[in-house]
């Protein structure tokens, strides 16, 4: 299955462009996401996917619009043809 990637801020110049399409296996959960993105990417690593798994404090993940903390977390299942967009905190004023 595809899904596509969208990336905002400080993850979306670590990335160095703003969507891509990853293939999943289906079954494949939000957390196989982000850990495929840490993979390829060194400079997230760790910055995504806390330690117990979760998504990392901070970290907003969106599927379809809709923040995954509504679903299952990290355990949410994707489905062919999602949209999962990556926010890190947002600090500023």
């Amino acid at each position: 299955m595809e899904v596509e990637l969208r990336f905002f801020a400080t993850v979306r110049e670590a990335v160095g462009k703003r969507t891509t399409r990853r293939a999943f296996d289906p079954g494949a959960t939000v957390r196989d996401a982000l850990a495929d993105t840490e993979t390829r990417v060194p400079e997230l690593e760790g910055r995504l996917l806390a330690d117990d798994g979760g998504v990392a404090r901070g970290i907003t993940v969106m599927r379809n619009g809709t923040n995954v903390t509504h679903y299952d977390g990290a355990d949410t299942e994707l489905a062919d043809g999602d949209s999962l967009s990556i926010t890190p905190p947002v600090t500023g004023g």
